[in-house]
């Protein structure tokens, strides 16, 4: 029989056990840290029907989507998590307490051109909050206070949370007299950091905008300084507009909430450049980048919106949510050499040889370790002691423990350190004591290394 070559789909990505294991570290620091906020997990389905998906598409996302038909349904494949998340809510929205707050980090399926970070299968990790009705703007401080946490969590420190609001934006284009423009400006300025001020300009002017419509915005938006100065000097467009004022005066609550949860300046600004490019938005917008690696884009992004699933209910259910795309960081950050590979990658905290034919004192024994917490294997395959010990070393495994009939007879086991090639002979209570400690001293570092 031919045998058919193996292989992964282009732009699917399939980790290692050692970075699957970083992988999954992150995605736990995620967890706890949604939870610690108050946010619940929710789990939907990969596929929908494609009516569900594409009730707000059209255009790059129907191009992009991986849609095919099963009998007599038309079905697709989720290419985000907030469109599930409105049916969701859409569905359940009398059986759920507002406003809700959920957390879901799942795969989403895209069919672009994989290339270099960019995938076709790839984790979102997404927190929303939704309102009924209304939503306060308390939510539009908390949530980049948690992005904060998150990094801070990371191991990073070097990071910036840009702040803006579109209200503020919608309301200056409204001065200029562009409100009809304003989607296609926002669009435009949304692409600043990788193109430049000079073709932001050309592009603005192609758009049909006079040479001086389009040197006040670029001045406009390059207003600098502390979060402060930001906004003391857009005081000088206020009282001229009733949307800019809402805008400002939102910006600026959002500011004073963020430094309250404890928020440093130095890792959040109120930039005027974040538009975000989806209409989707209303208020408050975020993107977040890594002071070191600028190349690198947004790594989490999101803001505020008035009415989540429009498509599917006449309730009104404002939100605001941020999604951090988790496989393209965790790429780019092992591309970085960034991810601490120090930490334990290893599938067990120890290994455990029995030295004897009888297996059943050694069974007791990784039972006693496995409630004690220890993530322990035993090896009871015959083979020799070398290949035992190179089964360990290869899987990055910090302990091997023997137990032999001496061990037995004293009610001990022999402990091996790895990293260090020191072994004890300990009564259990003193093996499971050390094991512990030195586990717990291998986890304390940060998942990421700042470089």
């Amino acid at each position: 029989m031919e045998k058919i070559k193996p292989r992964t789909l282009s732009g699917f990505m399939e980790l290692m056990p050692a970075p699957q294991k970083q992988m999954e570290r992150m995605m736990q620091i995620l967890r706890d840290t949604y939870e610690l906020y108050g946010f619940t997990p929710l789990d939907t389905p990969i596929l929908e029907s494609s009516e569900i998906l594409l009730a707000k598409g059209g255009g790059d996302t129907e191009k992009q989507i991986y849609r095919f038909q099963k009998g007599d349904s038309d079905l697709a494949m989720r290419f985000d998590l907030t469109v599930p998340l409105a049916k969701y809510v859409a569905i359940h929205a009398g059986e759920l307490s507002f406003p809700f707050r959920r957390y879901q980090i799942g795969k989403v399926y895209r069919g672009e051109r994989a290339q270099r970070g960019r995938y076709r299968e790839f984790y979102q990790a997404d927190i929303d909050i939704i309102g009924d009705g209304k939503l306060d703007i308390l939510n539009e401080a908390e949530i980049p206070s948690i992005i904060y946490t998150i990094f801070r969590r990371f191991g990073l420190s070097r990071f910036v949370i840009r702040v803006n609001n579109r209200k503020l934006l919608n309301g200056f284009y409204a001065l200029l007299g562009l409100t009809e423009k304003s989607g296609d400006i926002m669009r435009t300025v949304d692409k600043l950091d990788k193109i430049g001020t000079e073709k932001v300009r050309v592009l603005l002017l192609e758009e049909g905008l006079a040479e001086a419509q389009a040197d006040e915005i670029l001045r406009f938006i390059a207003i600098k300084g502390s979060n402060a100065e930001v906004l003391a000097q857009l005081e000088a467009w206020k009282g001229k507009n009733e949307t800019f004022d809402l805008g400002l005066q939102e910006l600026a609550t959002v500011a004073k909430h963020l430094t309250a949860f404890g928020v440093p300046e130095e890792n959040f600004s109120v930039d005027l450049t974040i538009a975000r490019g989806l209409d989707y938005y209303t208020g408050t917008v975020y993107e977040t980048t890594l002071l070191d690696h600028p190349e690198l884009g947004s790594v989490c992004s999101g803001g505020r919106y008035d009415n989540l699933a429009e498509y599917y209910t006449d309730r009104q259910l404002p939100g605001v949510g941020i999604s951090i795309g988790l496989t393209r960081l965790f790429y780019v950050l092992g591309e970085q050499k960034m991810l601490n590979d120090a930490l334990p990658t290893a599938p067990a905290d120890c290994l455990l040889l029995p030295m004897t034919d009888d297996l059943g004192a050694a069974v007791r024994l990784a039972t006693a370790f496995r409630e004690a917490g220890i993530r322990t294997q035993i090896y009871a395959e015959q083979k020799k002691f070398k290949a035992k010990i190179g089964y360990a070393d290869k899987l990055r495994i910090p302990y091997v423990v023997f137990l032999g009939e001496d061990e037995i007879a004293r009610g001990e086991c022999s402990v091996k350190d790895l990293r260090s090639g020191e072994q004890k002979s300990l009564p259990i209570d003193e093996a499971i004591s050390l094991l512990r400690e030195g586990i717990a001293a291998m986890n304390q570092d940060s998942v990421i290394i700042e470089k």
